[in-house]
């Protein structure tokens, strides 16, 4: 049997599967083209952000599962997986621990302007303190939004290093580990000095934080968004930026233009390359479950984390 690799994984996970008898075939490109070409006679595929196009899975001549390398699945083509008789699940929660420490680490950096501080430095600037405020996180209020394994882990980093009182806006979760749930999202936006997304995106959360929720936002809240992109209404929060309604942002997911548009003209907002889930502990976890996943799944048994259920569409 072949695993076709889409995009490099952590070798523990390749290790795994060649052990096991399943040949990783590694993708040189993640573009539609080649993938089709590569599927041909692979039994699995494991897939990170670039997904597999529907046009890639109905390439595909004897194809099982796709596995993908992560939480988020919105670039697989679920529906043509489903036609195909392919079943797809994801891999959540092995990357919680490292996206709610670059939360954290994101929110400090925004509270204290630290990209800023290093720009002006190594540009031999001087004056950062006087023209610029900072401030502390300590015994200030977080508003978690979204409460998956990524802000849970985030709330309990808030409330054991820094003793901030933490909201949370999630309305599929009932059990709240204790913390103290927001009554609406305008109520949480207004109490918190940081609001952090942790939420899937679906039609209903597609620019959740825009011009609405941001004119009821405490005055100078930190917004950090390691979640999805379009989470956020880019424009509002440039917008919001430059009246210091939002102090700063620091921002993981965000649109291919904004480091190049309004948003990049502050200061204030940091960006980060997709880093969240992309710590050497993180990958390895996440790589080891997505060949677990395989395997499982070629060994004929239906993995915990499936998405859809091909056999319904096929009947």
């Amino acid at each position: 049997m072949r695993c076709l690799i889409v995009q490099p994984v952590h070798a523990d996970g390749l290790d795994l599967l060649s052990q096991a008898g399943v040949e990783p075939v590694l993708c040189p490109k993640p573009d539609t083209e080649t993938v089709a070409r590569m599927i041909v006679g692979c039994d699995a595929a494991i897939t990170r952000d670039a997904g597999l196009s529907g046009a890639a899975i109905e390439a595909s001549d004897c194809l099982r599962v796709i596995v993908v390398h992560g939480a988020g699945h919105d670039a697989v083509d679920k529906d043509a997986a489903s036609r195909k008789g392919v079943l797809v699940c994801n891999t959540p929660g092995a990357n919680a621990r490292s996206v709610s420490e670059l939360a954290l680490a994101l929110a400090l950096a925004a509270a204290r302007r630290i990209s800023a501080a290093d720009r002006s430095e190594r540009a031999g600037l001087h004056g950062l303190r006087e023209r610029e405020t900072f401030s502390e996180l300590s015994g200030k209020t977080a508003l978690i939004i979204g409460f998956g394994a990524t802000g849970a882990g985030l709330a309990h980093m808030l409330k054991a290093a820094l003793n901030m009182r933490v909201l949370v806006y999630s309305p599929r979760i009932s059990d709240l580990q204790g913390f103290e749930r927001a009554g609406s999202l305008g109520a949480g936006l207004s109490r918190a000095d940081l609001v952090s997304l942790h939420t899937p995106l679906r039609p209903e959360t597609r620019h959740l934080i825009g011009e609405e929720a941001l004119s009821v936002v405490k005055h100078g809240a930190i917004l950090v968004n390691t979640a999805r992109a379009g989470l956020v209404d880019e424009a509002a929060l440039a917008a919001a930026i430059e009246v210091g309604r939002i102090s700063a942002a620091g921002l993981d997911v965000y649109s291919d233009d904004a480091p190049r548009g309004p948003l990049a003209a502050s200061d204030r907002v940091i960006f980060t390359p997709h880093l969240g889930g992309a710590t050497e502990e993180a990958l390895r976890r996440v790589a080891v479950g997505s060949a677990r996943n395989v395997l499982t799944a070629l060994s004929g048994e239906r993995p915990a984390t499936a998405l859809n259920n091909p056999a319904e569409i096929a009947a």
